[in-house]
């Protein structure tokens, strides 16, 4: 099993937003700290937006933002509404399923199996688990404006 680059981003961008709780953060600012295009980003936050984890601000200071509280998000609930579009095998999508074997295997019933359990894990697991305590993460995530990034507040030189 793989997740798909687009579930990997929406990981990615909640925790960064999760990191700077309070703090509307700039899709551009995530896309440098996640190694990622922004534009593959926008769409990644256009689908979260859509699935009521983020809200975005137009403008100047616009931006996205967690529009619930870290431990109120599921990462198994990210995990399917990125991951459901696609079918884990042939014989999971019967419109296009041309296995011979599909009406006598048993596989599909073990995979299925699997697959619930799976994400049942990751349902136990919330956006609050991956971040908090996390000072790596938080460090790498951290977007919160520092004094000396201003240079108007730098001393002049003489």
């Amino acid at each position: 099993m793989r997740l798909t680059t687009r579930t990997n981003l929406a990981t990615r961008i909640l925790m960064a937003c999760a990191v700077n709780d309070g703090l509307t953060v700039r899709t551009s600012e995530i896309a440098a700290k996640c190694n990622a295009s922004v534009n593959h980003l926008l769409q990644v936050v256009n689908l979260l937006q859509g699935g009521g984890f983020v809200e975005t601000l137009r403008g100047r200071s616009g931006g996205i933002r967690l529009t619930r509280a870290m431990d109120q998000i599921s990462i198994g609930e990210v995990f399917r509404l990125f991951e459901s579009g696609a079918p884990f095998a042939e014989c999971f999508d019967a419109e296009t399923n041309t296995c011979p074997l599909a009406a006598t295997c048993r596989l599909r019933s073990f995979i299925t199996r699997a697959l619930e359990a799976f994400y049942h894990e990751l349902d136990m697991v919330t956006l609050e688990d991956l971040v908090k305590g996390n000072c790596g993460l938080n460090k790498l995530l951290d977007m919160t404006p520092r004094i000396e990034d201003h240079d108007c507040l730098q001393p002049a030189k003489a």
